[in-house]
């Protein structure tokens, strides 16, 4: 870089300064080591949380056990999750994430109770334990406790697929008289519901897709005229 100088005593004189400026270092995620430490202790965490959950299950998910097989101190676990419920929060969110992803590369529904069969492997997750579901209710804002981004994203982009499915089959199989994202919520609140009523059940002698269609029927159910 050069610069041309204009005082009085030095007007004209040219200052090369090529020699003495170099250009300030970028700090990138490759460089800040403490950053890249905290990202791959945070993983360790994770991973081995989900080898534990694979193993016994949500519901013998211990700290103690985590920060064993993940070789960090308990405090370490503090620094990332603030208790053991956020770190399966996470794990729930990026489990139903999967599902949902999978099940919304297929086209809409044919019919109700195929609505129906295809939220089964997200029932199937919220179900698979009564820790699991009650996490789900907290965290995803609808018992309206409190969120956590991926549950509560999750169940949002539920909504919208439904809403998609329901306007692909106004008309024809589903009413057309209701917006669809409207029906759609009511979708996933008969979900939670049917989801509850499984816990509570004595005994469980039908699925809960079969007991999710006498509440979907009616609901999008086209609007029969009465004479």
């Amino acid at each position: 870089m050069v610069i041309f100088i204009c005082g009085e005593s030095d007007r004209g004189q040219l200052l090369n300064l090529t020699t003495v400026t170099k250009p300030a270092k970028l700090v990138t995620m490759e460089t800040y080591t403490p950053q890249k430490r905290r990202l791959a202790t945070r993983q360790k965490l994770i991973d081995a949380a989900t080898q534990i959950i694979d193993e016994r299950g949500y519901a013998s998910l211990r700290v103690e056990d985590v920060v064993s097989r993940a070789a960090v101190a308990k405090g370490t676990f503090f620094s990332h999750f603030d208790d053991k419920d956020r770190l399966m929060a996470l794990l729930i969110g990026q489990e139903l994430g999967r599902i949902l992803d999978k099940i919304a590369k297929g086209p809409p529904p044919a019919s109700i109770p195929e609505f129906a069969s295809r939220l089964q492997p997200l029932m199937d997750v919220m179900r698979q334990d009564r820790i699991v579901f009650d996490i789900v209710l907290r965290f995803s804002g609808a018992a309206l406790i409190e969120t956590t981004e991926l549950i509560s994203l999750n169940f949002l982009h539920q909504v919208e697929l439904y809403a998609g499915w329901i306007k692909a089959l106004q008309g024809t199989v589903v009413r057309d008289d209701v917006d669809a994202m409207l029906l759609a919520e009511g979708v996933q609140a008969f979900v939670i519901q049917v989801i509850a009523l499984d816990f509570c059940a004595l005994h469980n002698t039908v699925t809960t897709q079969q007991r999710l269609v006498p509440y979907l029927e009616p609901w999008l159910g086209p609007v029969r005229s009465v004479r």
